[in-house]
């Protein structure tokens, strides 16, 4: 496999671009970007750009966001692990 970079997102949207990269860097994926615009108001067209040896893992990390599998319930409430809960006494 060779190191030259594919690209594997592009958006429209440079703030949904900067949150994808955020996400697939925490899952320890090298991201470079591209594309999004200079100055006060960034507008325009973003590309994350992948050592190739990547292609499958960011692919599956960004259908997953992009399906909402990595979505939290929102109607969840706080954990009820009893290791979490304290006595008042």
């Amino acid at each position: 496999m060779s190191d030259r970079a594919v690209r594997v997102y592009a958006s429209g949207d440079t703030f949904a671009g900067e949150l994808m990269k955020g996400r697939l860097e925490s899952e320890g994926m090298p991201v470079m970007i591209s594309g999004e615009g200079g100055g006060a108001y960034r507008m325009g067209p973003v590309y994350l750009w992948f050592p190739e040896a990547y292609r499958a893992r960011a692919s599956a990390v960004i259908e997953g966001v992009e399906s909402g599998a990595y979505a939290l319930d929102v109607n969840a409430g706080p954990s009820t692990d009893a290791s979490e809960e304290r006595s008042t006494d």
